[in-house]
């Protein structure tokens, strides 16, 4: 049977750079069963200090080869040079972050003498591994969400089974390498690049103890009604962030944040600034200002490093969002910054104004180089159109006013808000959590450490006089 495998291909010039083999269902199967006896058998399992080890020997790694993969990530996502270090430099800082958090995941103990049935009794928890898990990932982060996936489950001492996006499954590949360079047995991680019917089969199976997925809502969701009974599950899917910005704050203050928040990775983000909304009366002069900013951006290939906007990830995404700007505009739209494809895969950074409620760039995730900036005539009706759709992940609000910093923080739907700060701000110990349709438990190192151990208590009952040793002369 021929071997099957992807070609990776970079998105800027669309030449091939590299492929990955295919695993099928055999091998899946296998591994399934391979991590179900590992987990199953407690001898097995690594001792804390030894998974300590292995995570800091692997940070250790990446730090020597932080450009090579920095690079890696540059040319098979299309991320910028200067952001892909930034993200090699985050995915190095998690893997250290896995290892400090074994030192502080002890149990507790649990008071029992509190009520009289409780008296005589001592109790205590620790956490064990909840057991296999199958980690699907993104294409956007290639490294670091592989690193968010992957560490903890090392971490916690859990078998894990990895599939990569398929248009960057390279990272993933090195970041699985570097593992066992540091010395993980390949047992404990399997690099699984597989289609899509072989990795629902996977992720379904009753061997899998955790599902962790960071993808489209649509798909998250599909797998999620498909689960084994007793299977436990992170998504983490995107939104269409919404950013408040209050009156009479300098614009000159807000736009650099909203240029950084909204078109880094050429808004590929999945709480990428998308929709913003600005007093009525200084909208003109707002959207005039941000449109200026974004055609300075420098649009082109990621390698080089004054490029601060690089490719969609497949020229289909361009496609995409060519149709969804023309349509905005039909529909009644303003123009003020890009809105034109350059390159089969480059699209300009795209400011528009006041596009319909209805329009798909005002009701779904662009994922793409696009702010959409509404007019408003009061907090309440701007809250109230943020608040109006089925996503909700972070929001912000720009204000020198701190009763309306507290009323934003209130009344906007999103799991965090960023005051005076862009949606797509994040450090890698934060709680990250998609509401609504944007996803389901909370990412961040040390959550998804305890998504993927399990808590187990013991009660002791030591009555007065019972089981006591004999004492002898």
């Amino acid at each position: 049977m021929p071997t099957v495998s992807w070609q990776v291909l970079n998105p800027f010039g669309q030449e091939p750079i590299g492929s990955v083999e295919l695993v099928g269902w055999p091998q899946v199967d296998r591994w399934l069963d391979e991590a179900s006896a590992l987990h199953a058998n407690r001898k097995a399992l690594l001792p804390i200090h030894e998974r300590i080890a292995i995570l800091q020997r692997a940070s250790a790694l990446m730090r020597e080869r932080d450009e090579a993969l920095a690079l890696q990530i540059a040319r098979e996502g299309g991320k910028p040079i200067v952001d892909a270090r930034v993200e090699t430099s985050r995915a190095i800082q998690s893997v250290e972050l896995c290892a400090h958090e074994l030192f502080a995941s002890g149990g507790r103990e649990i008071p029992m003498d509190l009520t009289q049935a409780g008296e005589g009794r001592k109790a205590y928890t620790f956490r064990e591994p909840i057991g296999p898990v199958v980690a699907i990932s993104a294409f956007n982060h290639p490294l670091n969400l592989i690193a968010h996936q992957v560490g903890p489950a090392v971490a916690t001492g859990c078998p894990v089974l990895v599939k990569p996006a398929k248009d960057t499954p390279l990272s993933c590949q090195s970041f699985v390498e570097i593992l066992y360079e540091a010395g993980l047995d390949e047992h404990w991680c399997r690099f699984a690049p597989c289609t899509d019917d072989v990795a629902e089969r996977m992720v379904t199976d009753p061997r899998t103890a955790f599902f962790s997925f960071i993808g489209s809502a649509r798909v998250g969701w599909m797998l999620r009604s498909k689960l084994a009974p007793g299977t436990r599950l992170a998504l983490e899917h995107g939104g269409a962030a919404p950013v408040i910005i209050d009156e009479q704050v300098p614009h000159d203050v807000v736009i650099p944040a909203l240029l950084k928040g909204g078109y880094y990775h050429s808004g590929q983000v999945c709480v990428s600034v998308q929709r913003v909304f600005v007093p009525q009366n200084e909208l003109a002069d707002f959207a005039a200002k941000l449109g200026a900013g974004a055609e300075k951006l420098v649009v082109g290939d990621p390698v080089r490093d004054d490029t601060q906007c690089g490719p969609l990830i497949r020229p289909a995404e361009v496609d995409r969002i060519e149709t969804w700007v023309d349509a905005a505009v039909q529909g009644g739209a303003s123009i003020v910054a890009g809105g034109k494809r350059i390159g089969p895969t480059l699209y300009r950074p795209t400011v528009l104004v006041n596009p319909a409620r209805d329009a798909k760039v005002s009701q779904e995730e662009v994922f793409g180089p696009l702010i959409c900036v509404y007019g408003y005539d009061s907090i309440d009706t701007a809250i109230e159109q943020a608040n109006a759709l089925p996503y909700a992940f972070q929001a912000a609000v720009f204000t020198e006013r701190v009763h309306i910093a507290d009323y934003c923080v209130d009344a906007l739907a999103a799991s965090a808000v960023m005051v005076n700060d862009h949606t797509a701000f994040r450090v890698d110990w934060m709680p990250f959590a998609g509401r609504r349709q944007s996803g389901l438990g909370t990412g961040g190192i040390g959550y998804t450490m305890a998504d993927m151990s399990t808590e187990k208590m013991v009660v002791k009952n030591t009555p007065s006089g019972s089981f006591a040793p004999e004492v002898s002369g």
